[in-house]
């Protein structure tokens, strides 16, 4: 998978590589090869085609303009553009010219060539800042960059516009941009993953991310250490579950899935759907009797079981029901369309009372250092979703009444009851809320949203690479955690499930969005219907 680094670990780790033998211009030769290969990925009739490199004076444009050569020798037309001059004698600009390409700086600028440049190109690589960039940016630089943008916005269709390494204004450990920067196509970042390409504003800047090879060894301490990924197809796949030839549904396992209230009678059927729709072998709906009826016919796949009720919301006398069936289930997703009455809230508490406090002859839950009571059998993998997380959150010493490694699948505003932290603190660094609290808590958290992060209590940490208008919409966090629950019952260890799940979530998402032909139109149906899709595809891909 690809490490997601900070600004300060990227550093250590370039310097650790040239220390060990591998030296800063190597790894800028590998850089430059990496974005030109991914310009005629996107490019495979490269002859005469015109490429424009917008080249600062550091290491960010001496990649740009390796880039710029390689492309060159491929019959690309290449001008590189200095927007401040650089350190003389340059042999990166030199070869450059030997090869056939034009350098050019602000000494050569007459008649708005920048903006013809601009204008008339199929390619624009943007090789002016790298990570070393903090706000605000030079004056001088952002002149640059605006009068360039406005020359590429007035087309129709723009220039492919490549980043190297991220868009310039962007700081890449927080996300901010300037307002002189260019949005990228695509954003070739070297070696490893920055945090500020998955957080927006920068976000909404950088485009596709692709991870570009610098030559750096992947069992070099300093990056070998790094457990922040983005999580990427050939990893993710290797968490699928097999599915032999001669299976019968016991061997794809149980869950269970309790939920649902009058008010919200939809939401445990698609978590349901996405549980089925992910492979489980049998899924069980545990739901209050006023809503089977208008259940049942949605999902004929489903099992019953039938809650004990008040007022349209599971009582509390539903927690000894729940338990019995739960024993036989190897995965069990609490919340989903619960509401939070004060019914569900006692039910709640009476699911997660310790063992030896359940009561003899019932089936309790044994957690902590606790000794098992002898009629007492613990809870299969628990999830936690939607209100039945703000609900938890209401229950003194909540973390330690769930089984270690329980999953949790906030979005920002139930991340906020669950800490007390405010959803803008949650919001501005998504990545390290998740990590700290999955260790303080001991369960894996997923932070759901636009690059849903999924956290393990081990410090493992996953970034997904999705960032869709098609998930902005009622009943997608349902699916998603039918699925994770789905996974789970199939035997998937809780942080692989998790991710697993988000994964071919969010990919279902895209698929349903190209489907419908806008995102507007995507509802939370859509998506389960496409999860299979998003399976098919992670099992097709390169491994």
């Amino acid at each position: 998978m690809a490490k997601i680094v900070t600004v300060a670990q990227m550093r250590r780790i370039e310097q650790a590589s040239d220390a060990g033998g591998w030296s800063y211009d190597e790894m800028m030769l590998r850089a430059g090869q990496a974005v030109a290969q991914e310009v005629l990925a996107r490019m495979p009739q490269a002859d005469g085609k015109q490429v424009l490199i917008l080249v600062g004076p550091g290491n960010n444009g001496g990649d740009g303009l390796v880039a710029g050569a390689r492309l060159a020798e491929r019959g690309m037309l290449v001008t590189a553009y200095l927007v401040r001059p650089r350190p003389a004698p340059d042999p990166h600009a030199a070869t450059l010219q030997e090869i056939g390409g034009r350098v050019l700086g602000a000494q050569d600028e007459a008649d708005g060539i920048l903006e013809r440049l601009a204008a008339s190109s199929d390619v624009l690589i943007d090789a002016v800042l790298g990570t070393g960039f903090a706000l605000p940016m030079r004056s001088d630089l952002a002149a640059v960059l605006l009068r360039a943008r406005r020359a590429i916005e007035r087309r129709h269709p723009r220039p492919l516009c490549i980043a190297v390494d991220c868009p310039s204004g962007l700081a890449c450990d927080t996300g901010e941009v300037a307002d002189a920067t260019i949005a990228a196509d695509v954003t070739i970042t070297l070696a490893a993953a920055k945090p500020g390409l998955l957080r927006f504003p920068g976000a909404g800047y950088a485009g596709e991310i692709v991870v570009g090879d610098i030559g750096l060894n992947p069992d070099l301490k300093e990056l070998a250490e790094v457990q922040m990924e983005m999580a990427e197809p050939k990893t993710v796949r290797g968490w699928l579950p097999h599915r032999p030839a001669d299976a019968h549904k016991g061997t794809f396992g149980t869950a269970v899935i309790a939920g649902g209230s009058v008010n919200y009678p939809g939401a445990v059927g698609l978590a349901g759907a996405g549980a089925y729709r992910v492979g489980t072998g049998l899924v069980c709906l545990a739901v209050p009797g006023a809503i089977y009826s208008l259940l049942v016919s949605l999902l004929p796949e489903a099992t019953w079981l039938i809650l004990p009720q008040e007022m349209g919301v599971i009582a509390e006398g539903g927690a000894e029901v729940l338990r019995t069936r739960a024993v036989d289930a190897q995965a069990l997703l609490v919340g989903p369309g619960f509401g939070r009455e004060e019914t569900s809230r006692k039910f709640l508490g009476k699911l997660l009372q310790p063992a030896e406090s359940a009561g003899r002859g019932r089936i309790g839950f044994v957690h902590g250092e606790a000794e098992p009571h002898t009629d007492a059998a613990p809870l299969p993998q628990l999830v936690f979703d939607a209100d039945g997380l703000r609900l938890l959150a209401q229950l003194d010493g909540w973390p330690a009444r769930l089984p270690a490694g329980t999953i949790l699948t906030p979005h920002p505003g139930e991340m906020a009851a669950l800490t007390g932290l405010e959803t803008a603190t949650i919001q501005s660094n998504r990545e390290g809320v998740a990590r700290d609290w999955s260790l303080q808590w001991g369960h894996v958290v997923v932070l759901k949203g636009a690059h849903t992060v999924v956290a393990a209590p081990d410090g493992r940490a996953w970034v997904l690479p999705f960032a869709t208008a098609a998930l902005a919409k009622a009943g997608t966090g349902d699916v998603l955690a039918g699925a994770i629950v789905g996974f789970c019952a199939q035997g998937v260890p809780a942080a692989e499930a998790s991710a697993l799940a988000a994964y071919v979530h969010g990919r279902a998402g895209v698929l349903a969005a190209q489907a419908a032909g806008s995102t507007a139109g995507v509802l939370a149906g859509d998506v389960a219907r496409h999860l299979p899709a998003a399976m098919a595809e992670l099992e097709s891909s390169p491994a």
